[in-house]
């Protein structure tokens, strides 16, 4: 620590600490952990495979069972994965419905 680093009021912990420090927890606090369904972490560019089949609305097409789709990217939510299969624009699956590869 530097005697010019600037302080920043924690609100969580309710401590002033450097504003580098802050800035570190306050990243680490915004990733989000995106699992499939037998636990395992995900990550863009991860391979997954089917786990059921699953209707794909609006598209009038139903994925199988073990069909392999490639390179998932994260969405920001925990539940859900945004993927490309081909003839389907826009999909998005539940993280509890597919198995990483």
């Amino acid at each position: 620590m530097s005697a010019d680093e600037d302080y920043v009021y924690d609100e969580e912990s309710g401590e002033w600490m450097p504003a580098s420090e802050h800035a570190a927890k306050q990243a680490a606090a915004d990733t989000i952990e995106v699992r499939d369904a037998v636990g395992n972490l995900l990550a863009d560019g991860d391979q997954v495979t089917l786990i059921k089949d699953l209707e794909v609305k609006g598209a009038g097409q139903t994925l199988k069972q073990g069909t392999l789709i490639k390179s998932i990217r994260l969405t920001g939510d925990p539940q859900e994965i945004d993927c490309k299969h081909p003839g389907i624009k826009g999909l998005v699956l539940r993280a509890e419905f597919v198995k990483k590869r």
